[in-house]
């Protein structure tokens, strides 16, 4: 199906030529009788232009709204538009009516659009000369969203539902979120996305909607990104009742809030929700951020996770089972498929980006044929011989496949398929057994550094269990959940030692360990963060607020806290008596790598001389804050 650019003409048109104010929340007045007759008269129109359209397209109209008046515009010749509408422009009802056509394979997109809008307007002009309906496919609507161009949206968010299956409402809603969270936090907003079953195609009208807000925390230098992003959430989820409250479409709106660096991580561990979310997303708000991810993707450039391969390796036996039921309509390209994408499964399994498909024969054969001496040379000729094939059909050298060339191809490929499933257990019990253990010295790293915090100096391996439970998980700072996938991978580690270790023990033990991670990691930080704060000297001195950093063995000094232009930091050396060594320039960078190095924030003792220095510094006015 041939795709547009952008949505029609006539609807951009209309939606740069709308300026209204969202809808008061007050109760309207009483309207005189005569008005209430019009209304009544408009909505018996309305009903019969949606009853008329849905008996005719059925399930494939997902909205129908009554779109709010048009500006008056220039004539040819004028420069000004009129400042009164006309008697003609009063009468005109305009609707827009959207269509999913993300099913249709039978004719192009303007074809279908062609036909929906000629139809449409037949029933709008049965029904009143005055009904100029809209129409717009839903993949036009959502090829604005990635082209950056949400006038639509907006337009929508102003319309009045004469008919909805949902996603009328969610376009609203999340619009009028959107506009508020950006208005509030434009600094930290990098994207605004509707995802889920919405976008996916397979919503109801009981469907929560689901946005995704990504938060910029590569630029905080008061407050750890763990906060942000709790400060943060907790905000935006507000403004989400608040939307709700506003359009009247409550308890619906999901949001998930993420900061940069965490969904950064959660791309390169491939995160099955993230490559969904990039996959199927649409972007309401992007600062060049999601639209290149989703590209990236698209093109095969992200690595995908374990569930990502195991899909392309399902792939394969489900192309087989498509060819033998369309044997010669289909056959050669799924017979194609079935072993390029396992081929580049293993490939990726192996630890390789997956090459092209014309590249895959080559690098099979260098990497399972000669280097590691896992895969016999006929299957990379099974291989050579369907790319082959593939390439003659495309640029017309092989003009028909024969039932029996087909025959020998689909035996092959299950031949082949067969194989790599061999392949692919003897690639993952080379890597079981290593990523095991990096798993287990990971977590337990991160234990040992937060029960550090807690005052525990020394933790042996054989006491990490019952440590994690008595001072995390008795104690209530680590929820309880987190101690059964603690348990797995305790129990993964000691059947690696005594050589029983089995696949199930290993997925078990991953199962949960990413979710332990980030909780840890996180606890480390707020934590971390806290316990530096009391390492800090905060100061007063003329109109000024200044701060002194006790670390272990070095000190940094802040002059002006608060000042406009980049901070001027120095530091110098904390002797044994208290006292501070001669200042130095340094940075911020510098200070935040000797933050970093402290796996535990200091315990500071201030001497007696460290107030002669503070005088020194900040001048012999100068104020200790006790309290801040």
């Amino acid at each position: 199906m041939a795709k547009k650019a952008s949505a029609p003409k006539k609807i951009r048109a209309i939606s740069s030529q709308t300026e209204l104010p969202l809808p008061p929340t007050v109760a309207a007045p009483k309207l005189p009788p005569e008005v209430e007759k019009k209304l009544k008269a408009l909505k018996e129109k309305l009903d019969q232009f949606k009853e008329k359209v849905l008996e005719k397209f059925g399930d494939y109209i997902v909205g129908i709204a009554l779109l709010p008046p048009e500006k008056p515009q220039p004539k040819e010749g004028e420069k000004q538009a009129p400042e009164k509408t006309t008697e003609e422009d009063e009468k005109k009802i305009s609707l827009l009516v959207v269509v999913d056509d993300t099913t249709s394979q039978k004719m192009s997109k303007d074809e279908l659009h062609q036909k929906f809008s000629t139809i449409i307007t037949q029933i709008a002009e049965e029904i009143d000369k005055n009904i100029t309906p809209q129409s717009i496919l839903l993949t036009d609507l959502w090829q604005n969203c990635y082209d950056a161009k949400y006038d639509l949206n907006r337009l929508i968010s102003l319309a009045a539902p004469v008919h909805d299956t949902g996603m009328l409402a969610a376009i609203k809603i999340a619009e009028i979120h959107k506009s508020m969270v950006i208005k509030k936090f434009e600094k930290y907003i990098l994207s605004y996305v509707l995802a889920g079953s919405l976008t996916q195609g397979r919503a109801t009208a009981s469907s929560d909607i689901d946005v995704w807000i990504v938060i910029d925390d590569t630029d905080v230098k008061k407050m750890s990104r763990a906060e942000l992003k709790d400060k943060l959430r907790a905000i935006i989820i507000g403004m989400g009742v608040e939307a709700g409250e506003m359009t009247g479409i409550k308890n619906k709106l999901n949001i998930q809030v993420y900061i940069l660096t965490d969904f950064w991580d959660s791309l390169k561990e491939a995160n099955p929700i993230i490559f969904t979310l990039l996959r199927d997303g649409v972007p309401f708000y992007d600062r060049g951020i999601f639209m290149p991810w989703k590209q990236l993707l698209r093109m095969g450039r992200i690595k995908p996770s374990r569930e990502a391969i195991d899909l392309f390796m399902s792939t394969g036996e489900q192309s087989i089972s498509r060819v033998k039921l369309r044997l010669k309509e289909m056959g050669m390209e799924d017979t194609y498929y079935a072993i390029l994408t396992p081929s580049q499964a293993a490939i990726m399994l192996y630890g390789l980006p997956p090459p092209t498909p014309r590249e895959t024969p080559e690098v099979m054969e260098d990497i399972f044929v000669k280097k590691e001496k896992l895969l016999e040379p006929e299957y990379v000729k099974i291989l050579k011989a369907n790319v082959d094939l593939r390439k003659k059909i495309e640029h017309g050298e092989k003009k028909d496949l024969t039932g029996t060339e087909l025959d020998e191809f689909i035996d092959n490929a299950e031949k082949y398929l067969k194989r790599i499933r061999e392949l692919f257990k003897e690639i993952e019990s080379r890597h079981d057994e290593k990523s095991m253990v990096l798993l287990y010295d990971e977590v337990v790293t991160i234990i040992r550094d937060v029960l550090k915090l807690e005052g525990v100096e020394r933790a042996q391996d054989i006491e990490i269990l019952k440590l994690f439970e008595n001072e995390l998980i008795s104690t209530g700072k680590v929820p309880a959940r987190f101690l059964r996938d603690l348990n797995e991978i305790v129990e993964a580690k000691k059947k690696h030692d005594s050589g029983k270790l089995t696949k199930t023990d290993i997925e078990k033990a991953r199962k949960g360990s990413s979710g332990l991670i980030r909780f840890l990691v996180e606890y480390l930080q707020r934590k971390r963060g806290r316990e530096i704060e009391r390492a800090k000297i905060k100061v007063k001195y003329g109109e000024k607020f200044g701060e002194v950093i006790l670390l272990d063995k070095v000190a940094f000094v802040i002059r002006d806290i608060d000042a406009k232009e980049q901070q001027q930091i120095e530091k110098a050396v904390i002797n044994a008596d208290g006292s501070l060594g001669t200042l130095e320039q340094s940075t911020l960078e510098e200070l935040e790598k000797e933050l970093a190095r402290l796996k535990v924030p200091p315990r500071v003792f201030i001497k007696e001389p460290i107030f002669e220095e503070l005088k020194s510094i900040f001048g012999r006015h100068v104020e200790v804050l006790v309290q801040y």
